[in-house]
């Protein structure tokens, strides 16, 4: 089993029990930040979430039977009180504790199912090569996104930035350039990110009103190149993520990942390729 095949099956046997993210990854056998951007990559949930989520599915199947004491089925869940496991509960399907056990009925719940993951992993994946990268300035189009609408809002940011492009003040290459970057920073471990679609510039001076800027210190990476079509993306991840790194003498480091969009690229058809950069650093 991959990292996150093995977080799954240590979440549906333990999640009764007073686990956390370190606990998760542990089991995984990967660093916290790995486990955090893994199982989102591979899942579309963050592991908190979907440990949450489990929780309060199992918790409302026993409220539908007709659990007597709603505080103990709460502290059997893993909150400490009627009123943490009713904001929860509430937070998740809308409903309260109290109503379900009433209704005795689950139709109307949105319950979050064990996760089926493809066992079939990608094993075409080219081997990368290994860059040490120079520190860089990204100025172009921000937004920030939660892990259940992971890069829904993408491809808009894109088209913000395509009229800009070869007028940006202090753009490498100028008019002439044909290089953007799109950036992954500030993940969190509830698959909270940033995502700037940019471009590299000299200094941040002078840019239009509506740009964000992003510093990218130097870093070591390992760089994939994804040929298919961009919808594909999410595929070539999955094997870097789950295959490639558990399996390496590297382990993500804490910095931005970017997709490095040079000449090749076609933005109109989505081919053409381009590559992903991942900061590493050997594991320890």
């Amino acid at each position: 089993m991959n990292p996150v095949q093995q977080a799954i099956w240590f979440i549906e046997n333990h999640f009764t029990q007073p686990i956390c993210l370190d606990d998760v990854a542990l089991a995984g056998g990967v660093s916290r930040f790995h486990m955090s951007r893994a199982f989102v990559v591979a899942t579309g949930r963050p592991v908190i979430g979907y440990l949450r989520a489990r929780r309060l599915t199992e918790a409302a199947r026993q409220l539908a039977e007709g659990a007597p004491d709603i505080l103990s089925v709460a502290l059997e869940h893993g909150y400490g009180s009627h009123e943490a496991f009713t904001r929860a509960f509430r937070d998740q399907f809308g409903v309260t504790p109290e109503q379900v056990r009433a209704a005795r009925d689950l139709e109307t719940l949105k319950l979050v199912e064990p996760i089926m993951l493809d066992n079939t992993p990608r094993t075409d994946l080219p081997p990368p090569r290994f860059e040490d990268g120079r520190p860089l300035l990204i100025a172009g189009v921000l937004q920030h996104y939660g892990c259940e609408d992971s890069g829904a809002g993408i491809p808009s940011q894109w088209r913000r930035l395509v009229p800009h492009l070869g007028h940006i003040p202090n753009q490498v290459g100028g008019a002439l350039a044909d290089v953007t970057y799109g950036v992954c920073a500030n993940s969190d471990d509830h698959g909270n990110f940033d995502y700037l679609a940019g471009v590299e510039v000299t200094e941040f001076s002078d840019l239009p009103a509506d740009f964000a800027t992003l510093r990218i210190p130097a870093q070591s990476y390992a760089v994939f190149r994804h040929a298919e079509h961009i919808s594909q993306i999410r595929t070539t991840m999955r094997a870097i993520w789950n295959v490639w790194l558990p399996a390496s003498p590297y382990e993500a480091a804490d910095a931005p990942l970017f997709e490095r969009y040079g000449p090749e690229f076609d933005p109109r058809t989505g081919e053409g390729g381009l590559e992903i950069w991942l900061p590493v650093k050997a594991k320890t």
